[in-house]
């Protein structure tokens, strides 16, 4: 091992210490489920924010999104643009009426339980469909964040992920992040992963504000940006800066478009990020919360694009499509060299891209515990079962999901936006109409919803995975997003089935009115 390599290993070990001894501060504060799984509705502003998108933002933020960029130019911001438009509305439109609604509504801990109070669900049925996506979906998500990981490892120790060495590189990469945030989750639940998420996201604003700056000063230093681009292989720089063009001079197709921005469709439904929203303190905090999360947003999108650019006119070495996701971790490389303190404050940086990816690897865990725990075996398997004994259910979930995210991730070559991409979609075409309609329709009713949401994840699932137009599956042969369709198709069937069924009772509808003037 050089002694770069242990320079590096050094910032890293610092950064890991650090995350397991604020799960173990916060283990000995979580005395019941509450605390576990919402930290008691205690959470601030800044905390709040920073963890709801952190757990957000995971590495395709630092890796699958600048790799894209990288290879196709700005016609790839789309998806940006969207997840924009995504995060001010869900800020704007869920966070507060979510909120009140899942305190009146038998003070609800998780996502699945709220669904079953709102629809007063005397059997279940919605819990356990509930559970049963996240375990699915979330399996899938934070295996690309296991992933992100592991090529991080891999590229800064291993040279790569192509040989022998490479792949060995990557599994110790894998494990070792397998390990860390397993640590601090198992031991300190909620609280815990909002607090290091507020770290996390604020490791991750400075490492993706100064690299790109830093970047841009040396290449433009005594060289224009087009030059510097058709100096590394881009033929014409006009297009690659352009959002409406590829870098082949074709037009972004409309299909494009459209699948790019209806990622802004998935916040709707995505468990471990809303779930913040039912967490904060007061309403006061929702206010605050909501202006420092679309800032940061703002500023880390932004900035995720702009390494994808400047990398590309940047690195000595160009990349390919099976390495363009390290373009991020090698500008830091490429800045940061040379002598032990510009090594270690690059080391830094890329605690940058750690943080971002054991963030929502944390956050989804313990949602999938949540599930597992209050709405699976406590909710449904056990109703009688101590609060220290769901507890303990929960954490085995939150080890047998990550072992299961484990395996999803042992393949080196796996595309992690595309892995981000399968799970987002699932989630956001479920729970999506479903949240929605739910606090704000009064009519919707229990059949709509369990419909809508089955309708949701087999939609997304068919969409994606099976083989039904010539071998091809049907998004390889559109090109369309499967979460347009599946967020459409179960809005429809959830409005429709809920029509055509019997009205909620008066209870439940007084219940819905009684949030708009209620103060918590």
């Amino acid at each position: 091992m050089t002694t770069e390599n242990i320079i590096v290993l050094s910032a890293f070990a610092v950064y890991m210490l650090i995350m397991i001894i604020i799960g173990f501060v916060y283990s000995r504060k979580t005395k019941n489920n509450e605390d576990y799984f919402l930290g008691g509705r205690n959470l601030g502003g800044w905390t709040a924010a920073l963890s709801a998108q952190a757990s957000d933002m995971s590495g395709w933020l630092l890796m699958g999104l600048p790799g894209s960029i990288y290879l196709a130019g700005t016609g790839e911001v789309w998806i940006a643009v969207g997840l924009l438009i995504g995060t001010i509305l869900n800020w704007y439109i869920v966070s507060s009426r979510l909120r009140k609604y899942t305190i009146v509504a038998g003070n609800s801990l998780t996502i699945p339980s709220f669904f079953q109070n709102r629809y007063r669900d005397k059997h279940g049925i919605i819990k356990i469909v509930s559970a049963v996506i996240i375990a699915i979906f979330f399996a899938v998500y934070t295996a690309s964040a296991f992933s992100s990981g592991a090529k991080l490892f891999a590229t800064l120790f291993g040279h790569g992920v192509n040989g022998q060495m490479d792949q060995n590189a990557y599994l110790i990469g894998l494990i070792i992040a397998t390990v860390v945030i397993l640590v601090y989750t198992f031991m300190g639940g909620f609280k815990a992963v909002c607090t290091t998420d507020l770290i996390q996201g604020l490791l991750m604003l400075v490492a993706i504000l100064a690299v790109p700056i830093i970047a841009y000063s040396i290449l433009t230093w005594d060289t224009g940006f087009s030059q510097a681009l058709t100096a590394k292989g881009v033929q014409n720089p006009s297009n690659f800066i352009n959002f409406f063009k590829n870098d082949d001079g074709s037009n972004v197709s409309a299909v494009s478009i459209i699948s790019s921005l209806a990622w802004g469709l998935g916040y709707f439904g995505m468990p471990h990020i809303i779930i913040r929203f039912m967490a904060i303190k007061n309403e006061q905090e929702v206010k605050k919360s909501r202006k420092i999360a679309i800032a940061w947003v703002v500023i880390s999108l932004t900035a995720s694009c702009l390494i994808g650019l400047i990398a590309r006119a940047f690195l000595t070495n160009q990349l390919d499509g099976t390495n363009s996701e390290t373009a991020f971790i090698r500008l830091i490389q490429q800045i940061f060299s040379g002598n032990g303190v510009l090594i270690f404050i690059g080391g830094i940086f890329l605690c940058g891209i750690l943080a971002a990816i054991m963030s929502t690897a944390d956050s989804q865990l313990l949602v999938t515990a949540s599930a597992v725990s209050e709405d699976m075996y406590k909710g449904v398997i056990n109703k009688k079962a101590s609060e220290k004994k769901a507890l303990w259910v929960g954490k085995i979930a939150v080890v047998v999901v990550a072992i299961i995210a484990f395996i999803i991730a042992l393949n080196p070559n796996s595309s992690i936006m595309g892995l981000v991409s399968d799970a987002w979609a699932g989630f956001g075409a479920a729970f999506g109409p479903v949240v929605l309609l739910a606090l704000f329709w009064k009519r919707s009713n229990l059949a709509g919803a369990v419909s809508g949401m089955a309708v949701g994840a087999m939609t997304v699932i068919t969409w994606d995975y099976i083989p039904l137009i010539n071998g091809d599956t049907i998004y390889a042969a559109t090109g369309l997003y499967s979460l347009v369709v599946g967020f459409a198709l179960a809005l429809v069937v959830n409005v429709i089935v809920s029509l055509l069924t019997k009205k909620p009772s008066k209870e439940i509808t007084d219940e819905f009115e009684s949030i708009k003037n209620l103060e918590v």
